[in-house]
């Protein structure tokens, strides 16, 4: 083999392998810009297992591909803990194990006291103010069918909560009241305050006024919603108050009722209760309002008769969603239970005088 064909063989060679050595380098430098995609998509899956679709709190990941559908990872907030929580309220047991932290039930008639827990406590009210709010708006006895405009003070920019009450909408008085005491609209109830002939400031004194009056010395208020964790009262106090309001037919007929539509504008909106128990069969509630803001907890008022007696029943700062509804529950059936051993004991004490 000559020299030339040699010099040819060995350029060749040469030239295969550098071509060689760029493509491994080519392939690692691909693989190496995978990784961190596939590893970031492998921590995800192990850290936040899911089925599609679903939303998974965890914190710091990134959103995650899976099918068709992308699922945003949303970061993981702590709960802000209530005052009671704070207070430490949630320590002291009860006969019946409720979840909430303050409770009373009262009988209507007779005042007298049937069940307390913590019922002196004075804790955030969140949405039981609009309670006192309807009260202020049917004493005045204001027009119903007068048309209130919603501003941009009603917009909330204490808690940034949410309202289908657009800006510029226009609803008749009536309507704010129904959708402030059902469904527990927030801008339905500051636009009421804030309409009032007056204002702002003379709605909220004569809110403290009415307080003052009923003999609610533990309560304050500060706006008419129930968003500001200064709104605050006692559970003896808010018994106070639903008897005040219970004794108003408006107040019954708007709080307890399950669903209500009000056209704004074009569009038709469909409210419903904040309170699922006022479409079960299994209660008879005269009035009722619920209310939420994380300072408060979950809070239930109402009017309601039970075992034939009419009781009021208070729950404040109750851990958990449905909590407080089940919190209900559990006091009526205690409460029936109760009735029915008294009423066999009644009869056997008969019995044994008919007897003798």
């Amino acid at each position: 083999m000559s020299i030339q064909v040699l010099a040819r063989f060995a350029k060749t060679l040469v030239g295969l392998m550098a071509l060689s050595a760029l493509f491994a380098l080519s392939t690692v430098r691909a693989e190496s810009l995978k990784r961190p995609q596939e590893t970031k998509k492998s921590q995800a899956t192990k850290t936040a297992p899911f089925k599609q679709g679903v939303v998974i709190r965890r914190k710091g990941a990134a959103p995650v591909v899976r099918g068709k559908r992308t699922v945003r990872v949303l970061a993981l907030v702590p709960e802000k803990p209530s005052f009671g929580q704070l207070a430490g309220l949630h320590r002291f047991p009860d006969q019946l194990d409720l979840k909430s932290s303050v409770a009373l039930v009262l009988d209507q008639d007779t005042l007298e006291v049937l069940f307390s827990k913590n019922d002196q406590a004075v804790l955030p009210i969140a949405s039981l103010t609009k309670l006192m709010t309807g009260v202020i708006i049917t004493e005045a006895k204001l027009r119903m069918d007068e048309l209130v405009t919603v501003t941009e003070d009603d917009v909330d920019t204490e808690k940034g909560s949410r309202s289908r009450l657009k800006v510029g909408a226009e609803l008749t008085r009536g309507d704010l009241l129904h959708l402030a005491l059902m469904s527990s609209e927030n801008r339905a109830a500051h636009a009421l305050g804030r309409s009032y002939p007056g204002g702002m400031t003379v709605f909220v004194n004569l809110m403290n006024a009415k307080a003052r009056a009923l003999g609610m010395a533990d309560t304050v208020y500060v706006e008419p919603t129930g968003l500001s964790s200064r709104n605050q009262s006692s559970a003896r106090d808010l018994a106070t108050l639903v008897i005040a309001a219970h004794a108003d037919p408006v107040l019954r007929g708007l709080s307890t009722s399950a669903g209500y539509q009000v056209e704004v504008g074009s569009r038709t909106l469909q409210y419903n209760n904040t309170n699922r128990l006022v479409k079960n069969p299994d209660w008879d509630i005269g009035l009722q309002k619920t209310g939420y803001i994380s300072e408060a907890g979950q809070c239930l008022v109402m009017q309601t008769k039970i075992a034939g007696r009419k009781l009021i029943l208070v729950f404040l700062d109750s851990a958990g969603k449905l909590s407080r509804l089940g919190d209900a529950e559990r006091v009526r059936k205690w409460v029936e239970s109760s009735s029915a051993a008294e009423h066999k004991l009644r009869l056997g004490n008969s019995s044994k005088h008919i007897a003798g």
